[in-house]
């Protein structure tokens, strides 16, 4: 599991309370070094001039530099020496020498380049900390989709009690618009229930007596009764948690670029330093030994490095937000560079994840049919009545008033209009009204998986309308954008083969997975990354949420529910499927400036060290501590211009 968003907080804020503090006690530590004097050609002399600086540098290294040795300790016995103990080793080195030479009077002291080391590298960590997304609460997320009070039948009065003191076989009345308050079966009523949220199924469920209803999905039309089956952690959604909890916690931890840049100098500084005091201490210069020690040392350090993955992560953080593209797992982020698969969940994603009218088959005149058929559905609240309404008035239609009017219940409904009897409903329907329905159009569309409705008018088929998921414009241009980029895009849905296979038909989806349970989402995920596939899975309802978590890079679609979204590594606010490209683009942008940034902050290593070391003494060649800190700062400077050149980015 992730840090909690308070914990985070307090880390942002404990950053830069130490940067600010340490900064200002670093002014007058340069103010009192001889080489700064030197340096811009002035002079300041005070009594106990030393001892001060020694005093101030070591609040500066016990308080500044607590996050680093605090790190060095957990990195050493972690055995993962990385960036904290490059850190922490360099600035320990130079405090305990330059505090031995204080005391003693022997040798150069290094104040003014430790302070100077520990402001920059807190303010590198916390900018990196800054630019981090908050931590997951997907949790309490999922835990808030449930209702919070339910409306218990006890001895024929309606008590309203916490959900949470429910038990099993309780009676419950669910009123339409309100939350399922726990896994149950209907004993009464009969009433359309969205599931959507749960188990991705995009169509409203019709549950009657006998039928099973999953806590947290919502009762659109009537009232229902059900009988409470599981409570707490059995059901559905507590089942859910469990999954995301576990498929979080397996989550691996990959090192950072820097991190490994980092462990690789600690191991060269630390050789490099030991071998220099050896051979300088042979040729019988301890004191001269000990200085190219620590100047290796402290050059090994480079201050750029502990900015060059920090700038570059808050530049692309803020330019993917400006593209509406949150990013809140780094890691995930870097990787989305080597995906070579994407799974799109349908409803909501691919499609609007609402129900529209696709074809209308008229056998009379079509505004005539909408005219007709608007009229008697404006009278109904039910989901498909509502999308033909819609429909007509999208295409300008002025519907007449109805004589008169009734609800045939899970059927349709029948209207007279002008004198005409008008019956608008299902294929049941169709059957007892003895309706010839044989169509080679009609049945095309039961095959792509459609909800199909009739309109009789006056005993004779007027015309059919077909219902279904409209598919979102933008999915066409993302599936071939990704499939350009040489990735296989794949879809998963809870929806039947027959609709499965015409969307993706109609996307140009490579593969498809239909009639997938949401336990199973994970499982799909998994499948593909055992046959070697680095896999990012882009969703938005609970039931993606496991999903999201076992996929290397979990996309959630910003219409969906919290729980996704936190479940998630990045999030894509404009629920727009184009903006995976993106990620996939700016992923490899980003990752190309990491490295560039890396070299520009250690590649001076390279030259730098073996001068530190004295390898040009004997031509009068000795880098200075103070020369191998200018060459730190060219590094920085170059490290935060080249992460600047991200900006050209920012519309993608």
């Amino acid at each position: 599991m992730h840090n909690t968003h308070t914990g985070h907080t307090h880390h942002i804020k404990d950053f830069k309370r130490r940067f600010f503090i340490s900064t200002i006690l670093t002014i007058p530590v340069l103010l009192l070094s001889e080489m700064i004097q030197k340096w811009f050609g002035f002079e300041i002399s005070i009594p106990y001039q030393k001892w001060i600086l020694l005093g101030l540098s070591s609040f500066i290294y016990f308080y500044g530099g607590y996050p680093f040795l605090k790190g060095l300790v957990n990195e050493l016995k972690n055995k993962q020496p990385g960036m904290m103990t490059l850190i922490g080793t360099a600035i320990s080195v130079a405090f305990f020498y330059s505090a031995f030479t204080v005391v003693s009077g022997f040798g150069k002291d290094f104040f003014w380049e430790l302070a100077t080391l520990i402001d920059v590298m807190i303010l590198g960590h916390w900018i990196e900390a800054k630019s981090v997304l908050g931590a997951s609460r997907a949790l309490e997320e999922l835990v808030k989709i449930m209702p919070t009070t339910a409306h218990l039948i006890k001895d024929g009065d309606i008590v309203d009690i916490p959900v949470s003191q429910l038990k099993k076989g309780d009676i419950v009345l669910v009123k339409p618009g309100e939350k399922i308050p726990s896994d149950g079966i209907v004993v009464e009523g009969e009433s359309y229930v969205n599931e959507s949220l749960l188990t991705g199924e995009s169509k409203p469920v019709l549950k009657k007596k006998g039928n099973k209803v999953i806590g947290g999905s919502i009762n659109t039309d009537s009232i229902l009764k059900m009988k409470v089956e599981k409570t707490g952690e059995e059901t559905y959604l507590s089942q859910v948690i469990k999954l995301v909890k576990q498929a979080q916690e397996s989550k691996s931890k990959t090192q950072d670029l820097a991190n490994k840049a980092a462990a690789l100098l600690f191991y060269v500084a630390i050789i490099t330093g030991t071998i220099t005091y050896i051979i300088w201490l042979f040729y019988g210069k301890p004191d001269f030994a000990i200085e190219r020690a620590v100047t290796v040392l402290v050059i090994a350090c480079p201050h750029a490095l502990g900015l060059a993955v920090p700038l570059v992560v808050a530049l692309s953080t803020s330019i993917t937000a400006k593209n509406g593209i949150l990013i809140r797992d780094r890691k995930a982020f870097e990787q989305s560079k080597d995906l070579a698969a994407v799974i799109f969940d349908k409803t909501g994603t691919l499609t609007e994840g609402k129900f529209g009218v696709t074809d209308v088959v008229s056998y009379i005149d079509e505004n005539e049919l909408l005219r007709l058929t608007g009229a008697v559905e404006k009278n109904s609240e039910h989901i498909i009545a509502k999308a033909i309404v819609e429909y007509g008035k999208e295409k300008g239609i002025n519907f007449p008033e109805v004589e008169t009017y009734k609800t045939i219940p899970g059927k349709g409904a029948f209207a007279v209009i002008e004198g005409k009897e008008i019956y608008v409903g299902s294929p049941k329907l169709m059957e007892e009204l003895k309706i010839n329905t044989e169509d080679e159009k009609i049945k095309q569309l039961q095959k792509e998986g459609k909800t199909v409705i009739f309109v009789v008018i006056d005993g004779k088929l007027a015309g059919v309308f077909a219902l279904a998921d409209k598919i979102k414009p933008e999915s066409y241009e993302a599936v071939k954008k990704l499939k350009e980029m040489g990735i296989k895009v794949f879809m998963l849905t809870g929806d039947a083969e027959e609709v499965a296979k015409a969307v993706s038909r109609q996307i140009g989806i490579d593969e498809y997975f239909a009639q997938v349970l949401p336990h199973q989402k994970a499982e799909k995920v998994k499948s593909l990354q055992e046959k070697g596939y680095k896999v990012a899975m882009v969703g938005d309802g609970i039931n993606d949420a496991p999903a999201l978590v076992t996929a290397d890079v979990g996309i959630a679609i910003g219409a969906g529910t919290d729980v996704a979204i936190e479940s998630a590594d990045i999030i894509l606010v404009k629920s727009n499927p184009l903006d995976v490209s993106k990620i996939i683009k700016l992923s490899k942008i980003t990752y190309s400036k990491m490295v560039q940034n890396l070299w520009w902050a250690a590649g001076y290593n390279i030259v730098a060290i073996p001068l530190a070391a004295g390898i040009l003494y004997s031509y009068g060649i000795v880098i200075q501590p103070a020369v191998g800190a200018l060459l730190m700062s060219i590094s920085t400077v170059i490290v935060a211009l080249n992460s600047q050149t991200l900006r050209r980015y920012s519309k993608i």
